[in-house]
């Protein structure tokens, strides 16, 4: 199985910390979206998809480059996330995301979302929330979400 993880990260770096422990299990390459051309993913049987969460949506960058790919049939993706808050269950960040790979032709198998150093606005006031996340526990979480997925894909 051949696996890439396209991730921005920006603000205190916790989305990559995430992105290189998938990475790892995975034994994928993690790049950012201006690293990559959009036809390089056509050659990959999963892609990842992942950034920290601003104001309730995956960034900027990182949705732009998804919005800009072609509609096509490809492999399998997945989404993953930091943000200083939880998912909501009534305006889920990730279901814009999902649907927007699947519309673009991605078979979209999970998604993983932990807390992260979040601040923004009121929140660096104080030094910000969430000041020990990502945390071993975290990570761990997110190692065990990719080896998951490495089973699940390659079977």
């Amino acid at each position: 199985m051949k696996a890439i993880i396209v991730c921005t990260s920006v603000s205190h770096g916790n989305t990559k910390r995430i992105a290189d422990v998938m990475g790892h299990a995975l034994d994928a390459r993690v790049v950012a979206p201006d690293q990559i051309d959009a036809a390089e993913l056509a050659g990959y049987d999963l892609v990842g998809f992942g950034s920290g969460i601003f104001l309730g949506s995956f960034h900027t960058q990182l949705r732009e480059f998804v919005e800009a790919l072609p509609q096509e049939p490809r492999r399998t993706a997945f989404i993953f996330a930091t943000s200083g808050f939880p998912e909501a269950r009534f305006q889920r960040f990730s279901r814009p995301m999902a649907k927007l790979l699947e519309q673009k032709g991605f078979e979209v198998t999970g998604t993983f979302s932990c807390r992260a150093l979040d601040t923004y606005a009121p929140f660096k006031l104080v030094g910000g929330i969430r000041k020990d996340r990502p945390n071993g526990a975290d990570l761990a979480a997110a190692r065990t979400f990719a080896e998951r997925l490495r089973t699940q894909v390659a079977a």
